[in-house]
């Protein structure tokens, strides 16, 4: 019903015991009857899905929402919100890996005089 993109990562999901009823994990094979409630944990929410509908195919996503109900909990819904703005903030220019410029200025500052490895060896006497 389009909460994964294909069966088999459904599958996964379910076999990594992702997928919950009533508490209970669920196998890749299990049907569901019309009223079922399952949660469904998506990185860092849990998402709870209700069937209102079955279909024997797949279905376009403009028909979606007449077959299953998303009845998760605000709070995750938050969640995932505070996660998008996490993630959208970027990096500055910079912080990451060092550019031509960075690594320019890091070989001027470390000589070829210096020996990292110049220390003594205790059993070398």
């Amino acid at each position: 019903m389009r909460i994964y993109k294909t069966r088999s990562m459904a599958a996964d999901a379910c076999k990594k015991g992702r997928v919950h009823q009533n508490g209970v994990e669920l196998k890749p094979s299990r049907t569901f009857r019309v009223g079922d409630v399952f949660t469904v944990r998506m990185g860092p929410i849990t998402r709870t899905f209700r069937v209102l509908q079955l279909s024997e195919n797949r279905l376009g996503a403009k028909l979606v929402p007449d077959y299953m109900q998303d009845i998760t909990n605000p709070d995750q819904l938050e969640l995932l919100e505070l996660a998008r703005l996490a993630g959208r903030s970027g990096r500055d220019r910079g912080t990451g890996r060092p550019t031509k410029k960075d690594r320019r200025e890091i070989e001027s500052f470390i000589s070829d005089d210096y020996d990292f490895f110049d220390f003594d060896d205790p059993d070398e006497d």
